[in-house]
């Protein structure tokens, strides 16, 4: 707008930013670094989630999935992590309506199943889906990474013995192109998918792949029977007993990352069981805090964080 109309841009955000905008007699002004709760915006399905606003400084953010992302959508937001101190602001909200809440996703953290316990006692608490996968995607990927620094080394290997011996090293080439440590790099991102949307490329890297490392294959199907689980169960029940045939595959592959992933689901079994009474998830949030990256993409930064969250609520509160 400044450009179209010959103004000095900076200067036309401080008159909007002091003037036009009523932001110095914004009611949450000097505590709105701290915390921004609207009471008005709560709703029966929540979902909390945690985002950094600038330079990595960490906010809590509650949502209301009825909003969908749009006005509305802010029941609060909080200055840090710590369960102690959210609790302590989500609580200005008036008790009559925090009973209301009967649902509330959220991930795996502590923290975070803390704070929607004392806040929202009467809400069922629902791990997101996509964190658990996650786990288990990444336990495929610590797989992977390790068979590619051995082929680095491996490698580097070859290359000093070639020098040494006055010949030229030629990396081994596979049918699709990639050589050793390139299809080990390359293999990251079908790695993350199920097979069904992998390309026509992607299939012939994978075959190469799980010929060549039978390990990260047996990882990866079990990563893809927890994709499969989630996708395929609509009983809890059924759910349960599926998870249970899932550990004794894992107590069976010796994986050790798996153990972590099979241990965290078990620490978090109920709040992951309830995922399959609604088939809830925590997406509402993901996308709300995509848009905020996105807002703050969009200024360039965060200069000025009371005016940045001031913004937000005009648009998302």
């Amino acid at each position: 707008m400044a450009n179209l109309y010959g103004l000095d841009g900076k200067k036309l955000q401080r008159q909007y930013r002091d003037y036009l905008s009523e932001f110095k007699d914004w009611e949450y002004l000097k505590q709105s670094s701290k915390w921004l709760v609207y009471p008005q915006n709560i709703g029966k399905r929540l979902s909390i989630d945690e985002i950094a606003l600038s330079q990595g400084e960490l906010y809590t953010v509650v949502t209301n999935k009825k909003a969908k992302g749009r006005a509305g959508s802010i029941v609060a937001i909080i200055s840090g992590t710590k369960a102690e101190e959210v609790i302590k602001c989500l609580k200005k909200i008036p008790e009559g309506k925090r009973r209301l809440v009967e649902e509330i996703t959220l991930d795996m953290a502590g923290s975070m199943k803390l704070i929607a316990k004392k806040s929202f006692p009467r809400a069922v608490q629902v791990i997101d889906r996509f964190h658990v996968q996650q786990l288990a995607s990444d336990a495929v990927q610590d797989i992977r990474v390790k068979y590619r620094w051995q082929a680095l080394e491996l490698e580097n290997e070859a290359i000093k013995t070639a020098k040494n011996n006055n010949y030229q090293y030629r990396a081994e080439v596979f049918s699709n192109g990639d050589t050793r440590k390139q299809l080990l790099a390359r293999s990251r991102y079908l790695l993350f998918k199920s097979p069904d949307k992998w390309t026509s490329s992607q299939k012939e890297r994978a075959g190469i792949l799980f010929k060549q490392y039978p390990m990260i294959k047996e990882a990866y199907d079990l990563s893809n029977q927890l994709r499969v689980i989630y996708n395929t169960c609509t009983d809890k029940n059924i759910a349960m007993t599926k998870l249970a045939l899932w550990y004794n595959q894992i107590e069976n592959s010796g994986f050790k990352s798996f153990r972590v992933v099979m241990n965290t689901i078990s620490l978090n079994y109920r709040g992951i069981l309830n995922y399959f009474d609604n088939r809830s998830t925590n997406a509402a949030a993901e996308s709300f805090n995509a848009k905020i990256k996105a807002f703050r993409q969009q200024l360039r930064g965060v200069r000025n964080k009371e005016f940045f969250l001031f913004r937000l609520a005009q648009i998302y509160a």
